[in-house]
């Protein structure tokens, strides 16, 4: 498997990611670069053995690895593995599906505190305000129709992609959220005729 190719997350990956000081150490390295234990626990406020331990064991998973150009002697830095990350659509094991609801869980909570804590502070970057988009729609689709439209998606996001160290000036990190569900309430075309209005 290339770092391109999505990865579907295994239960013993899962129960790893679960754990939400290792979310947060895993996001650190993603959006601002390599760093040391040291570095991390004194940002998390964390023990530097414990921090060591989830770094570990983020590795341990392929989340993680080290960069060794910036590492010397006891000094480790890591980095995030860029990869496609992705959570299985369905599984009738219970464990995997407990882990995999934790793991959506804390990536939805994040993103909601994300926008909220954006909201709440816009007037600090109204620089962005005529580029910050905020969507509401809908299109009517079949599963598959609505698997392909993921797909596509993820396609558009990898090619906008930029890791640490890659941005262009003036560039910061963007939250995007998308989620496409089935609406549970039904549109008016959507009625059977004869239901009330």
């Amino acid at each position: 498997m290339t770092r391109n190719e999505p990865r579907v997350l295994d239960v013993d990956a899962l129960k790893a990611l679960a754990h939400s000081l290792r979310q947060r150490m895993l996001t650190r390295l993603q959006r601002e670069g390599p760093a040391t234990s040291a570095e991390l626990a004194a940002e998390f406020r964390t023990d530097r053995g414990a921090t060591s331990y989830h770094l570990r064991q983020l590795a341990r998973f392929g989340f993680i690895e080290e960069d060794a150009g910036r590492s010397a002697g006891r000094r480790r830095y890591w980095r995030a593995v860029p990869q496609d990350l992705r959570l299985p659509r369905r599984s009738d094991d219970p464990e995997v599906a407990a882990a995999a609801e934790e793991v959506s869980r804390q990536w939805f909570d994040r993103g909601k505190q994300e926008l909220e804590d954006y909201l709440r502070d816009r007037e600090t970057y109204s620089e962005w305000a005529e580029a910050v988009m905020h969507s509401y729609g809908g299109t009517r689709l079949t599963p598959e129709e609505l698997k392909q439209f993921g797909e596509e998606y993820i396609a558009f996001l990898k090619r906008w992609h930029r890791g640490p160290g890659e941005d262009t000036p003036g560039a910061r990190h963007i939250t995007v959220l998308f989620n496409a569900f089935p609406s549970t309430v039904e549109t008016p075309e959507e009625k059977p005729a004869g239901s009330p209005s």
